[in-house]
C-alpha cells in the first residue's frame, strides 16, 4: 500500500469555553474581544491552544482560571468542532466545554491578549469570531436540556435556597415560565433536593423552608 503522508495536515488543537452565569435575571455568557488577528476586535468565547503534554481537561481548567479566577465550578466537555476552514490561520480542531459560575463568585480577570471582557445575554450578543456562534448555540441547548432531568443548576445556585429561587433559576435557563405548584411537586419528587432544617426569614415574604442539593456533582432525577 502506497500512502502519501505529506497529504495529511497535522491540525492544531484548541479548547474553547462557553462560561455561563446568571445576572439580572438573564442567562449570560462570557465573551472576550480579540486583541490579535484573525478576527481582530471581534468578540469570541475564551479559549486557547493546547500546550505540550497538557490534557484537554487541564487546558480547559487553565483557560477557565485565567479568565475567571475561579476553580471549583461545574464544567463538562461539550463537543468537538473540526470544520476544515473554521480557523483561517490553519487547520484547527477545538474541543468545546461549558461551565457554570454563580455571579457572586466571579472576579475580573486579566490577560495581555484580551482588550476587553464582558457578559452578554445568550439571546442578544454581537457577531462572534470563528464558529463560536455555533458553539454557543450548542452549549445553550445542552444546558437547557440537562436542566430538565438533572441537578445541573446547582452550578449557578447558592448553597441554600428557597424553592421559589430555584424556580426562577430554571425559568431563566429555559427562557419560559413554570407553574409554581407543578414545579414544586416535580422538584420534590426528583429526589435531588433535601431540606436544610432552616427557614429564610429575611425580607417581607413569609418564612420559607431552605433547601439544598443532595450532591454537588451531576446527578440525574429518578
Amino acid at each position: 500500500m502506497n500512502t502519501n503522508y505529506e497529504a495529511y495536515e497535522q491540525p492544531g488543537i484548541t479548547v474553547d469555553l462557553a462560561i455561563f452565569t446568571v445576572n439580572k435575571n438573564k442567562l449570560k455568557v462570557m465573551l472576550v474581544k480579540r486583541a490579535e488577528a484573525p478576527f481582530l476586535d471581534f468578540w469570541s468565547l475564551p479559549g486557547g491552544f493546547l500546550m505540550h503534554k497538557e490534557s484537554l481537561e487541564d487546558a480547559a481548567y487553565r483557560v477557565l482560571t485565567e479568565k475567571t479566577g475561579v476553580k471549583d465550578v461545574y464544567m463538562e466537555q461539550l463537543y468537538t468542532f473540526g470544520a476544515p476552514e473554521r480557523d483561517p490561520r490553519a487547520r484547527v480542531i477545538t474541543v468545546a466545554y461549558f461551565a457554570l459560575i454563580p455571579w457572586e463568585n466571579l472576579n475580573q480577570p486579566e490577560s495581555n491578549k484580551i482588550k476587553d471582557l464582558t457578559w452578554y445575554s445568550v439571546d442578544q450578543h454581537p457577531k462572534l469570531a470563528f464558529d463560536h456562534k455555533e458553539i454557543l448555540k450548542y452549549a445553550v441547548q445542552r444546558l437547557r436540556a440537562k436542566a430538565s432531568y438533572s441537578n445541573i443548576v446547582y452550578g449557578l445556585m447558592p448553597e441554600h435556597f428557597r424553592l421559589s429561587e430555584l424556580q426562577t433559576m430554571y425559568e431563566i435557563i429555559i427562557n419560559d415560565k413554570l407553574d409554581k405548584r407543578n414545579f414544586r411537586k416535580r422538584m420534590l419528587a426528583t429526589g435531588l433536593l433535601q431540606e436544610t432544617g432552616e427557614k429564610d426569614i429575611s425580607g417581607a415574604h413569609r418564612p420559607a423552608m431552605l433547601y439544598q442539593f443532595k450532591k454537588l456533582e451531576i446527578t440525574f432525577s429518578n
